[in-house]
């Protein structure tokens, strides 16, 4: 729990700090892709701020809190200079590559973050913390894709919740050993990024299920005769 850190306050800013930022990374990875859909400026905005809350807010209402964005302006204010930067910056970014999909990958690691410290701080177990860092870090990206009208990033591509995993269970390890807010936190985001980028790169997925395959129109034909 965050008694086990030497500064709650410390937890508390660093907590604050981390949610700003990851609204501000995930609202970006919302907004440049309802831009590709050709969605007009408020419907980029609303795609921005539903990826960028949706996984915090499926986890305060869990927690039985208030949702972290009914707290502060700010959130809606990060969502908005999100969509100012898209607007500004998207020729440029254009150029760079895979600089949107860097966006989320950020977002992914500082929320996976944020919700693990707030449900230790809510006194639940550490397995509970895990899950709740998964649905955080991963449930706006499934919610920008349902907006979307795609098959969600979750289900189908590369390694996304399981780097949400991962990191939780290094946040556990480096907590029992005793180690650092600063350095665990900052450890956790490195290994978040990583292994995103490198599922990515090396296109490293998880086994695919197999169903029945439907038998075609020839086959079917072929046993008629």
């Amino acid at each position: 729990m965050v008694e086990h850190f030497d500064d709650p306050e410390l937890v508390h800013s660093l907590q604050r700090i981390i949610e700003f930022l990851g609204t501000f990374a995930f609202a970006i990875s919302g907004i440049r892709h309802a831009a590709a859909q050709h969605f007009d400026w408020f419907g980029g905005f609303v795609c921005g701020f539903a990826v960028a809350i949706g996984g915090g807010t499926i986890r305060d209402v869990m927690l039985g809190a208030t949702p972290f964005w009914m707290t502060s302006p700010m959130y809606i204010l990060c969502t908005a200079l999100a969509q100012v930067f898209v607007v500004l910056f998207a020729q440029s970014l254009k150029r760079l590559d895979n600089a949107w999909f860097a966006f989320d990958t950020l977002g992914l690691a500082l929320f996976t973050i944020a919700g693990i410290q707030k449900t230790l701080a809510c006194g639940h177990p550490f397995w509970v913390a895990i899950v709740m860092g998964c649905i955080t870090g991963a449930a706006g990206g499934v919610i920008r894709d349902i907006l979307l009208n795609k098959v969600p990033v979750i289900f189908h591509k590369e390694i996304y919740a399981m780097a949400c995993v991962a990191g939780g269970g290094l946040y556990w390890a480096m907590l029992k050993l005793g180690a650092g807010l600063t350095f665990t936190v900052t450890a956790v985001f490195i290994v978040i990024c990583l292994i995103r980028f490198l599922a990515v790169k090396y296109h490293i997925s998880l086994p695919l299920l197999k169903g029945e395959e439907q038998p075609s129109h020839t086959s079917r034909r072929q046993r008629e005769k």
